[in-house]
């Protein structure tokens, strides 16, 4: 029988990481012509459509009862309230920023398995979860208004919601990709947030779009049908590979990725003092690397 290459979950793994931070611009462009809520529902339901390609993704074994509580905890979180963040953390601030305080969430993984897993939270992952939540705080106080960004403040700690959302889904994703195949669970997000955004559509002060931009429109095509099932496609097969904990911390990725992506196609800019609020996020980062053997024991995996 032909062995796996063990490189293949990592190179998903990195191309979860470039399709999502990726993401942050193609919000960005379809929120210069919609709504927020029509953007994520727009989504949602190309990704949904997307299943008429992959005939075979939804054949998989019986869902457990067990298992019905995980996979609703999962799809509450990413995508059904994740977005809702994200969706409005983008109005109000960068798409670099918020790419930056992405990196908090393999550090919120930690915290969470501690909390609800009774894992070993070790003085060195709290040390560098403070030193990061710190550069975090202070690359938003630094932050000017721009048109990029007309309160970078709020953005950002909507952003880190959205974060706090994330590490819900990485932890049930990991779980549940032990029994089921990672296409399925891309779908089973997918459908969960059609049906979720649908009725938000008509909450008053929504926008329905009355027009169809180029650019905008083929933005949300863009993140239904190569960010929403490759990203998640790709991050499921990874963590159902090798430790949650291992494939969070390609998350810290997305920041660099996403601020060259925001250069080149949106035109923003750090400023020095936001550079250095940057580092300071990133070396605390650095400082919880014992991270992955730590939680490779947490019995997350459902094995």
């Amino acid at each position: 029988m032909k062995t796996e290459n063990p490189a293949i979950p990592y190179i998903c793994l990195l191309m979860a990481m470039v399709l999502w931070a990726s993401t942050f611009v193609a919000l960005k462009l379809a929120f210069r012509a919609y709504d927020p809520m029509v953007v994520i529902f727009g989504r949602m339901l190309v990704a949904s459509l997307c299943v008429v390609f992959f005939p075979r993704a939804l054949k998989t074994v019986p869902v457990r009862r067990r298992d019905i509580k995980y996979i609703a905890l999962m799809a509450l979180c990413e995508p059904c309230f994740y977005f809702i963040f994200e969706a409005q953390a983008l109005v109000y601030t960068s798409a670099s920023q918020a790419g930056m305080i992405t990196t908090m969430m393999p550090l919120m993984t930690a915290v969470g398995a501690w909390f609800f897993l009774k894992e070993k939270l070790t003085k060195r992952i709290c040390i560098g979860f403070a030193v990061a939540a710190g550069g975090a705080l202070w690359l938003s106080l630094a932050s000017e208004p721009t048109p990029h960004g007309p309160n970078p403040l709020l953005g950002n700690f909507l952003e880190f919601l959205a974060m706090f959302c994330t590490t819900g889904y990485a932890l049930c994703c990991k779980r549940l990709t032990s029994r089921y195949k990672p296409i399925f669970l891309a779908f089973i997000q997918a459908f969960s947030g059609a049906v979720f955004y649908f009725p938000l559509l008509f909450l008053p002060g929504t926008e329905l779009p009355t027009h169809i931009d180029p650019v905008s429109f083929s933005a949300v095509i863009y993140l239904g049908a190569v960010v929403t099932i490759g990203a998640y496609g790709f991050y499921n097969f990874g963590v159902s590979r090798i430790p949650a904990s291992q494939a969070t911390a390609f998350v810290n990725l997305i920041p660099v990725i996403s601020l060259v992506m925001s250069a080149v196609i949106l035109g923003e800019r750090f400023t020095t003092v936001q550079y250095m609020a940057s580092f300071v996020v990133l070396a605390g980062v650095i400082l919880t690397q014992e991270l992955p053997g730590k939680l490779s024991r947490t019995p997350v995996t459902g094995q």
